[in-house]
């Protein structure tokens, strides 16, 4: 098996598919109106699916986490220290919640954490050299 992609259920698929399209640069491939919209970051496939669509679809019902949802985390990273304060600052003034501001941590990460519009934790890091180096 190959991972193909990964996926979040949603509530509010408009503002949740605006949200990782335009803050954090998530390519589209549907229209933000659509049931379940497939996105693209760096190669990889990241689903959104609307939450009641996929009880319909199971014939189940399931619970959410209300609020900040600590049961997973989405990682992006960037190349610099500097680029971490400058996405978190940038993320923040879009919309993004902020959860953890900047900090340079003891094994020598820079992170910081914010949140999307349902709560789900995203982690902006560096170690302070470009990718995969």
């Amino acid at each position: 098996m190959h991972l193909d992609g990964f996926g979040l259920f949603v509530k509010d698929m408009p503002t949740m598919v605006r949200f990782y399209r335009d803050v954090l640069g998530f390519e589209i491939k549907e229209a933000e109106n659509t049931d379940n919209v497939y996105l693209i970051k760096d190669g990889t496939l990241f689903l959104l699916y609307g939450r009641n669509d996929f009880e319909r679809m199971t014939n189940r019902q399931y619970s959410f986490a209300k609020g900040l949802n600590g049961h997973s985390e989405i990682a992006l990273y960037v190349d610099t220290f500097a680029d971490v304060d400058a996405e978190f600052d940038r993320a923040v003034k879009l919309g993004a919640r902020p959860v953890l501001e900047p900090a340079t941590e003891p094994w020598g990460q820079r992170t910081c954490y914010i949140a999307d519009p349902e709560g789900n934790l995203i982690e902006i890091g560096s170690f302070g050299k470009p990718f995969g180096r």
